[in-house]
């Protein structure tokens, strides 16, 4: 069964959850929001339904937390709270969640989007393994606009076939980007990418995903 995370700290209504989802998914729940991270790098679910308004972590503080984790950030997240759909739902859209509902909740509908939202999400088979490493890079190109540009970023998140890293710049998908490895004055060639994701869109934390089309050897991991 296909697992799914839901953190509330409502303990009513996370009975109610596990009980309408659990015939359909493995029901995961927790009423504190510090240790959802914990459940989410443990469990790895499809899916996580995410209440706003919790003590110690809000809802916003712990959607941006599983945005900026590499195992985390491409889990579905669908925020269910007693907050005002028109109050919060464009802010939280940028900030990475799927999808909003209100309580009291509309379990036909709640179940419907899960269903439709994993099947045309495969789950991700990564087939590289991510290291937590610092690097500075300098990334040439042409943004959206086809204006050139030379951006320095730091990531913290590599790998052998890409690296994920802050830009505040429009990029487009289908363009590639040349990619050194900047460090004391020096600029080393490492490669071509183009973008295969971009997280938390027009926010602050706004990241992109980058998966080499060309590496060269002197990349810092190789297969």
């Amino acid at each position: 069964m296909e697992k799914i995370l839901v953190v509330d700290d409502d303990d009513a209504l996370r009975g109610m959850m596990k009980m309408r989802l659990s015939s359909t998914y493995e029901v995961i729940d927790t009423g504190n929001p510090v240790q959802a991270l914990e459940l989410a790098l443990q469990h790895k679910p499809r899916l996580m339904l995410l209440d706003l308004m919790m003590p110690d972590c809000s809802g916003f503080e712990l959607c941006q937390s599983f945005h900026n984790l590499s195992y985390t950030a491409r889990i579905p997240i669908f925020i269910v709270t007693g907050e005002s759909g028109a109050k919060y739902k464009n802010y939280m859209t940028n900030l990475g969640a799927t999808a909003y509902f209100e309580k009291p909740i509309d379990f036909t509908a709640l179940k419907a989007r899960i269903a439709a939202e994993l099947q045309n999400r495969p789950q991700e088979r990564r087939s590289h393994v991510r290291v937590k490493m610092q690097l500075v890079l300098k990334i040439k190109g042409e943004d959206a606009s086809h204006r050139s540009f030379e951006q320095l970023a730091t990531t913290e998140n590599v790998s052998a076939g890409g690296f994920l890293c802050p830009l505040a710049l429009n990029l487009s998908s289908d363009s590639k980007f040349r990619v050194f490895l900047s460090a004391s004055g020096h600029d080393c060639y490492v490669g071509s990418v183009r973008v295969v994701r971009r997280e938390a869109e027009n926010t602050p934390w706004q990241r992109y995903a980058f998966e080499f089309t060309e590496r060269a050897a002197e990349w810092i991991l190789q297969d």
